[in-house]
């Protein structure tokens, strides 16, 4: 329970800011879906310059961009020109090789509308998106892939989400120099395999996932010039043993599924590999006191939203089901941002 305080001393301003939060979410949304910081990457533009661009309305073209420079994400300069601010120039232009903004395509596109049915999830604990009143828990997958628009989308929003956390990985995992192979399970475009490869050159690894993927990854290996070393597999997990390899990391791949589904992913990466071998699984794992990871805890509500059974989970719950497998010397590391990564060797 809270202390009782002074009304005198509790304003709204919290609850003004959480309540109306989409507001700014939207805003930050439609500027990348117009492509607004990808032009002002070019150079800065004036209101008028900027509007026709990207063709906005005059009316409220100016509200627009004075709110996106509120929020931090445009600087205007004395001579009423925009440009955008550092972190929006370098993550946010289409152009550059870090533009993580294919998450926000895909929340735009997709999770925005979804997320609004939240309070009937939260009756019914059922998913709200593409796969809604289907009663499968694989549906969402067979749904975005079975439509290359949407899968393209998807593997290019995981590869924003997860960039610049296999730099971590290759950076924070001690062991890479024990190992000469690994496998990255639910490759998606093959962010992670290509940052471990660049970061250790006597690493090969394998991207293992259905074959719709395959084209994508391919691609994106190969423009990144680690085709030699980077290889696709095609599979299903829930089909089939593991591919060989020394470590293998399932990454923002285990929220997706129930408990009894995340024990047996764990379980078959424990059979496929060798004595001595590791486990890497990241996700955002949620605190164990489940109080300060706010992303994980709305992460999860996002699988409530997005999946059949899938959730985010603590970093004790992920230990036990390591343990339960056989993993020894089990162990979370803080990653980046609201990820970490728990490790197991056999």
């Amino acid at each position: 329970m809270t202390d009782k305080v002074n009304a005198n001393q509790v304003t709204p301003e919290k609850l003004m800011q959480i309540g109306v939060g989409f507001w700014s979410s939207k805003a930050l949304l439609s500027a990348v879906e117009l492509g607004l910081f990808s032009e002002l990457a070019k150079g800065p533009l004036d209101a008028k310059q900027l509007a026709t661009k990207l063709g906005v309305h005059p009316r409220s073209a100016r509200d627009f961009f004075d709110t996106l420079v509120s929020l931090g994400l445009l600087d205007r300069g004395p001579d009423e020109r925009y440009c955008n601010a550092a972190d929006a120039d370098l993550f946010l232009d289409r152009a550059k090789p870090s533009y993580l903004g294919g998450m926000l395509e895909m929340a735009n596109d997709r999770l925005y509308a979804a997320w609004g049915n939240l309070t009937e999830a939260l009756r019914t604990g059922r998913q709200q998106n593409e796969a809604k009143g289907v009663d499968a828990k694989d549906q969402l997958f067979n749904t975005i892939y079975s439509d290359p628009k949407r899968l393209r989308q998807f593997l290019e929003a995981m590869t924003g989400l997860s960039t610049s956390t296999g730099k971590a990985i290759a950076e924070k995992f001690s062991g890479w120099g024990d190992y000469r192979t690994f496998c990255d399970v639910g490759c998606a475009q093959g962010a992670v395999p290509v940052q471990l490869a660049l970061a250790h050159p006597h690493l090969s690894g394998t991207g293992f996932d259905l074959p719709q993927v395959g084209p994508i990854f391919n691609e994106y290996v190969a423009r990144h010039g680690l085709q030699t070393r980077v290889h696709f597999e095609t599979g299903d997990l829930f089909k089939q043993p593991l591919p060989y390899a020394d470590v293998i990391i399932m990454g923002h791949i285990l929220h997706d599924w129930g408990e009894a589904d995340k024990r047996m992913m764990v379980k078959k990466a424990y059979d496929a590999l060798p004595r001595g071998g590791a486990l890497i699984v990241f996700d955002a794992i949620i605190d164990d006191e489940r109080r300060s990871n706010t992303f994980g805890l709305l992460m999860s509500l996002n699988m409530l939203i997005e999946t059949h059974e899938g959730f985010d989970y603590t970093s004790a719950q992920c230990h036990n089901w390591f343990r339960e497998a056989g993993f020894r010397d089990v162990s979370t590391t803080h990653l980046n941002g609201p990820d970490s990564m728990v490790v197991g060797l056999k």
